[in-house]
């Protein structure tokens, strides 16, 4: 799309930055689940029971890393940008946060609460991410990592879908709003304002460094 119709270098997916920004989205993808467990269990929500074969570790590796990449080319790469160059950042933040999280609504697991909660946290973490660098790669890392650390690792629902056999025996237990009953930790009041502070901190700074843009009048998006 960038190379063919708007006849531009793909500044998003720039080489240079690529391996430390990576490193950062999957540090940051894996220290907040962990973060979330951390706080179920501390709330008694939360139990490791023991422990499986260590290599589910390198098996769960594919399914969480493509997607990852799908998912942000896809929805920060396109649906987000789009909407910015023609809405503004706020509007585009808004709008790839909807689009992403109710894409979701036809998982086994799908709830409201599930789909409003990603759409305010994850939508707003990871549009976060790519106001802050321009580019895709601390998305991709903190997604993928995100993914791969709640079900590879911890063995818990990905936004809806059937619990994989992870790495960690676990019993996920208690009220809805606090577990994110079928829907996984994602649609926790816990993943809400752990991850959703982070995001709000991180929109934050873009907007201090003069990385929202502002929306376009009616003539200058004609124009364009």
């Amino acid at each position: 799309m960038v190379n063919r119709v708007e006849g531009r270098p793909v500044d998003e997916l720039a080489l240079r930055p690529m391996a430390c920004e990576l490193v950062l989205g999957i540090l940051a993808g894996f220290a907040l689940y962990s973060a979330c467990v951390l706080i179920l269990m501390a709330l008694g929500n939360y139990r490791i029971d023991g422990l499986h074969d260590r290599s589910v570790l390198l098996t769960g590796m594919a399914a969480a890393l493509a997607t990852g990449v799908f998912e942000e080319l896809w929805f920060r790469g396109v649906v987000f940008r789009v909407a910015q160059d023609w809405f503004g950042s706020w509007v585009a933040v808004a709008v790839s946060s909807l689009v992403f999280g109710f894409v979701h609504w036809d998982a086994e697991g799908a709830t409201l609460q599930g789909l409003v909660s990603i759409s305010l946290w994850a939508g707003l973490l990871l549009s976060a991410t790519y106001l802050l660098t321009g580019r895709l790669w601390l998305g991709i890392g903190l997604h993928a990592a995100w993914n791969y650390t709640q079900g590879t690792v911890y063995s818990g629902i990905v936004s809806g879908n059937a619990p994989p056999e992870g790495f960690v025996k676990s019993t996920l237990q208690g009220s809805e709003w606090l577990t994110g009953g079928t829907f996984g930790v994602e649609a926790s009041v816990v993943a809400l304002a752990v991850c959703g502070t982070v995001g709000a901190l991180m929109l934050a700074k873009a907007a201090r460094l003069g990385r929202l843009r502002p929306r376009r009048s009616l003539g200058q998006s004609l124009k364009s």
